[in-house]
Parts: C-alpha cells; sequence; structure tokens
C-alpha cells in the first residue's frame, strides 16, 4: 500500500524512475553473478600451467584452461595456441592483444547503462519536482480566494517525492557502477600479469620439439 501510496503521488515520472530502478537492478545482478563466476585465482592457474608446460603438455594446458572459467583463462588459452601451432613471440603476443580486445569489451559489457541511469535519475527527479512547482502555482491561480494547503498537498508532494526518488535511485547507481568498474579492473590486471607470466615462461623455455635430437 505504502508503495503505491508513493507512485500515486510522485505522478507518471515516479513511474519512470521506477522502471529505470528496475532497469539497473537487473544490470547489477546479472554483472555480478558474471563477474562471481569468473574471478578465479590467475597465479594459481598460471603456476598449473607451467607446470604442465614444462613437459610440452599443450594438449593438457588447453584442455586445463577450458575447464576453467574466466577471461584470464580465455587470454591463456589463446597464447598457448599460438606457441603451440610454432609461432613466434611476436605472434604470441599479438594474440594476447587480440583475446584482451574481445574479453575486456565483455567485462565492460553494460556498466555504462548504471551511468547513465545514475546520471539521468536526478534530472528526472528534478523534472517532477518542476511539474509538481508548476501544477501548485495552477492550483493557486485557480483558487486565489479560497486557497488552503490541502489544495497544494498533492502538488508539493509531487515535488518532492520525484526528487527523492531520483536521488535514491542515482546514488546507489553511482556506487555500484564504481565497485562493479573495480572488479573490471582488478580482472583486467589479472589479464595482464598472467599474459607476462606466460610469455616469460615462453621465453625461457626451450620446448622439445625445438631441440637438436642428439640431445
Amino acid at each position: 500500500m505504502l508503495f503505491m501510496q508513493i507512485m500515486k503521488e510522485g505522478g507518471p515520472l515516479m513511474w519512470i524512475i521506477f522502471g529505470c530502478s528496475v532497469v539497473a537492478m537487473y544490470t547489477f545482478l546479472e554483472k555480478w553473478f558474471q563477474f562471481h563466476r569468473e574471478q578465479i585465482n590467475a597465479s594459481e592457474l598460471v603456476r598449473g600451467l607451467i607446470n604442465v608446460l614444462r613437459r610440452d603438455g599443450y594438449i593438457e594446458a588447453i584442455s586445463l584452461c577450458d575447464n576453467t572459467p574466466g577471461p584470464v583463462a580465455r587470454v591463456l588459452t589463446a597464447a598457448i595456441l599460438a606457441r603451440e601451432q610454432g609461432d613466434d613471440m611476436d605472434d604470441v603476443k599479438q594474440a594476447i592483444i587480440d583475446a584482451n580486445m574481445v574479453e575486456v569489451p565483455k567485462l565492460e559489457r553494460k556498466l555504462n547503462l548504471l551511468l547513465t541511469i545514475g546520471f539521468i535519475a536526478p534530472l528526472l527527479g528534478m523534472l517532477g519536482t518542476v511539474l509538481g512547482i508548476m501544477r501548485a502555482f495552477q492550483t493557486i491561480y485557480s483558487k486565489s480566494v479560497y486557497l488552503s494547503a490541502t489544495d497544494l498537498s498533492g502538488d508539493i508532494s509531487m515535488a518532492m517525492v520525484c526528487m527523492v526518488g531520483g536521488l535514491c535511485l542515482s546514488i546507489p547507481c553511482y556506487v555500484v557502477y564504481n565497485y562493479l568498474t573495480s572488479r573490471v579492473v582488478t580482472m583486467t590486471l589479472d589479464m595482464e600479469k598472467a599474459a607476462a607470466d606466460i610469455i616469460h615462461f615462453f621465453k625461457h623455455h626451450k620446448s622439445q620439439k625445438t631441440r637438436p635430437e642428439n640431445e
């Protein structure tokens, strides 16, 4: 009942604000579950891969990456596949760059939607406030003789409810956006660190495939 009363007092703009809040909540939950599934211990994965690759177990290493969720594993898969095909280090680095260009946009997808909602929510609240004040002036104009506080309560309520609603949506959106952005930065750094570690290993590990037969 309280919810419907607030929506009624806020007028049509409150339904727009409410709709934006539903979209923001859905976006946050979607990204949170995505990051929760894909967040792994990158250092542990790299150590496991290096132990496998020391004995040239490329198939086993690729299988380990395939069974590990997240962008870090997919970037490492691209590097291992490039190395397994006999490419030089420049090609391995390019494979890593290409994989990063695919994975980073996936992490950042829909984050701008939260930022946009956080930006426009107080503007919608301000618009509702202006409309409420305009209605109040219209009420004063139409009832200039017998005007009571009750006559203005609905218009003033619309003005205040819309502003409060817009701010109550905007503040969490900015908080959530910054939180998710920090998660993206963390995962991106994990990708870069893992890629650097695997490149360092490839540079200093001489594959048995390239060793002379008399060794």
